[in-house]
């Protein structure tokens, strides 16, 4: 895309969401490329590498998924001080360059330390693309549509994850797993040139934006985003001496699990369980995140919807929440008393992810409801961070329990779920800007 100085795009905003979202599609495309190929009947990473019963490969593959996310939860806060740093623009363009770069050093992994390096590098930078949305979100959106925008950002999380598996699988019949690594790394790569042309600044002086979108974002802004720019960021000692930023901490301590437990660990049961191989994972493992996109959507919208209607804001989100927790909570239970054959699990999964996504759009969109546009990042990125250290002792925990059948996993999780709904409502009270 080219355009002169004259030049005037009705919608801007639209476009910086729909790149941002087309990052997190890809960001979920090189994430998941590991799980889909590393245990399966069949050839695999791990037989590849000389791990040759489930056992061991199970094993192996949390080490580095720990050290992943181990990395992602430092780089989910550092990320977002960089962010309110140096700005959407180039955090974005830091972030995908260095994941991508690690993606395509994944071809070089001749082992469990080599595969943690590579992962541990592709954390850091991956983690920058959630506080970077957040505060992208803040920017260039009035706060009526800031769920919906980051519904479509996550909705770029469950295309990613949709895409991945049968493309991935493809790619590893085709031309082998270390190719498919180097091929997956470019797609970012080519992202950053679309992305550097377009966001070429915020929408107070984007020479592309029309006086109409540009009244009507800044004049959608709460009274805390007022001379965001202008003002010092707080430190982490202030952002956690509010009680409501307390709200998104134990909210995405206890409900990120449940999203990683599906991501992380789903190819590798549906291999342990059904014994499927590459291919056959490829054709189930999409299917949850289907119900994923649709609920990241139709998160954001429900919320907007009853803020527009007259609804406070606190109100909304916190309806949201509650019935996209609600979903997830039913549909935890039901993956344990009727999902005895593929097709039901990932038919019931599907449900899990779409409340999932439902919910926690509305919890990430806490940060820019209640604090000013100079410190969301970080609240987004420390919280973040919290919920990956919960991750992290799920995935210690994963092979333990999991030795005989992964029912005990999907207990804990639909225990966390009324945990996290309980946490925005103590500590979030009204949800308003805070002084």
């Amino acid at each position: 895309m080219s355009a002169n100085e004259g030049t005037k795009f009705k919608g801007l905003r639209w476009w910086i969401i729909a790149l941002i979202s087309l990052a997190t599609v890809i960001n979920y495309i090189d994430r998941s490329a590991l799980g889909v190929m590393w245990w399966a009947e069949g050839d695999c990473i791990a037989k590849d590498l000389g791990y040759t019963t489930a056992d061991v490969a199970k094993q192996q593959y949390a080490i580095i998924l720990n050290v992943f996310m181990v990395f992602y939860a430092i780089g989910q806060s550092v990320t977002g001080r960089v962010f309110d740093k140096v700005g959407t623009r180039i955090g974005f363009m830091l972030s995908i360059f260095v994941w991508s770069l690690s993606t395509m050093f994944h071809a070089l992994a001749r082992g469990v330390l080599s595969f943690s390096i590579f992962r541990g590098a592709l954390a850091v930078g991956e983690a920058g693309n959630w506080p970077g949305a957040v505060k992208s979100n803040a920017e260039w959106f009035p706060q009526q549509e800031r769920a919906v925008a980051q519904g479509l950002f996550n909705a770029g999380a469950s295309i990613g994850s949709v895409i991945s598996p049968p493309l991935i699988a493809f790619l590893f019949i085709a031309i082998g797993w270390k190719v498919t690594f180097l091929l997956v790394g470019i797609l970012g790569m080519l992202w950053i040139i679309p992305w550097m042309i377009i966001n070429k600044s915020g929408p107070e002086s984007h020479p592309w934006i029309t006086d109409e979108e540009k009244k009507y974002i800044l004049g959608g802004r709460p009274a805390v985003d007022n001379n965001a720019t202008e003002e010092k960021a707080m430190t982490m000692g202030e952002i956690v001496s509010h009680k409501a930023s307390w709200s998104v901490l134990i909210a995405r301590f206890f409900h990120e699990p449940i999203w990683w437990l599906f991501v992380g660990w789903m190819p590798i049961y549906l291999a342990a369980t059904y014994g499927f191989n590459v291919k056959e994972i490829g054709a189930f493992a999409w299917v949850p995140y289907v119900g994923a996109a649709l609920g990241s959507v139709a998160g954001g919208w429900f919320s907007g919807k009853l803020i527009a209607s007259g609804k406070a804001v606190g109100v909304a989100r916190k309806t949201a929440i509650t019935i996209g927790s609600s979903l997830m909570f039913l549909g935890l239970v039901s993956t344990i008393l009727i999902a005895d054959t593929p097709e039901k699990f990932v038919g019931i999964v599907a449900i899990v992810l779409f409340g999932f996504q439902f919910s926690i759009g509305n919890v990430q969109t806490i940060p820019s409801d209640i604090l000013k546009g100079s410190s969301v990042a970080s609240l987004a990125g420390l919280g973040g961070t919290v919920g990956v250290f919960s991750v992290i002792i799920m995935n210690f925990l994963i092979p333990v329990f999991t030795s005989q059948s992964f029912t005990p996993a999907f207990v804990i999780i639909a225990l966390f779920v009324p945990l996290g709904v309980l946490a925005v409502f103590f500590f979030g009270g009204k949800l308003e800007s805070v002084k």
